[in-house]
């Protein structure tokens, strides 16, 4: 059995010794962890092997979120909220949404974003630093066996980018907070209930800049009170981190040397910084 064959039915025996019928799962995203809808319980089943998940992390912070009103995905109040493990796999039960447009609009992106962080200032739970993610990226560029493709004057450049970014955003002093840590367009859900932020294992602390770093330039016009010359920098600092992730060895992401030495080429070329959507559009439309 694949990994992906028996994730699906970790998931779907955790289902059905909940009393939830799940004789079909529909995948509906495979990376770093498995996005199942699970039918006709139409239950959202998020499932990663064991000990490569912070999925109490998530169930934790999701419950309190949910506590103080805040826009974000809910667990499943059909299952204890809890991790299930099955066959080596952490299983946690979601609410399914049905997204109503297929895009959010910039201003209800930018509320929903608003709220999600107003909502993470009343919650108190230990979390990660969002410089982590910075040392997780200078790991794989600093050793050739987990990034061999990447040359050695790109290791040199990148490695170096990373640290000085590092060092001007903590010079800065800038405020911070409990973050969602990605929330790109594709953690962002457009429901019944409003937009929603999804996928809660990237939460880390730091300045709300770094949050509005992954998202379009449109919902940034909305989001009040920012400070464009740290957001620039953290836009850096993103397109820096992702650069790094797409070289790693172990990366599944689709295209994903081209998305790399795509992200080379404009850390050279400088100013304006573009947000990671437009770089994908723009690598899509290739």
């Amino acid at each position: 059995m694949t990994d992906v064959t028996r994730a699906i039915a970790a998931a779907t025996s955790v289902a059905a010794s909940l009393d939830l019928p799940a004789k079909d799962a529909i995948v509906l995203h495979n990376s770093n962890k498995l996005a199942l809808r699970l039918m006709p319980c139409d239950v959202l089943a998020r499932v990663a092997p064991l000990g490569q998940e912070v999925a109490q992390f998530e169930v934790e912070l999701a419950q309190r979120l949910a506590d103080v009103g805040s826009p974000a995905g809910r667990l499943e109040p059909r299952a204890d909220p809890r991790v299930y493990t099955r066959d080596g796999f952490a299983v946690t039960l979601w609410t399914y949404y049905e997204p109503v447009t297929p895009h959010t609009s910039p201003a209800d992106y930018a509320k929903a974003l608003e709220q999600l962080h107003d909502g993470m200032r009343k919650v108190d739970v230990p979390s990660p630093r969002f410089t982590d993610r910075i040392t997780e990226a200078e790991e794989i560029v600093a050793d050739p066996d987990r990034s061999p493709a990447l040359a050695d004057a790109d290791r040199v450049f990148l490695g170096g980018r990373l640290a000085s970014l590092r060092r001007a955003i903590d010079d800065r002093g800038a405020v911070e907070q409990l973050l969602h840590g990605e929330p790109h367009p594709g953690n962002v859900l457009s429901t019944t209930n409003g937009s929603l932020l999804i996928d809660l294992e990237t939460c880390c602390r730091g300045p709300v800049e770094f949050d509005l770093a992954h998202v379009p330039e449109a919902v940034c016009e909305h989001y009040p009170g920012l400070d464009q010359g740290l957001l620039d920098e953290c836009r850096q600092l993103v397109i820096a981190m992702v650069a790094a992730w797409r070289w790693d060895l172990d990366d599944q992401f689709p295209n994903g040397r081209r998305f790399g030495e795509e992200l080379l080429r404009l850390l050279r070329e400088g100013p304006p910084w573009p947000t990671l959507d437009t770089v994908t559009r723009r690598l899509d439309g290739l």
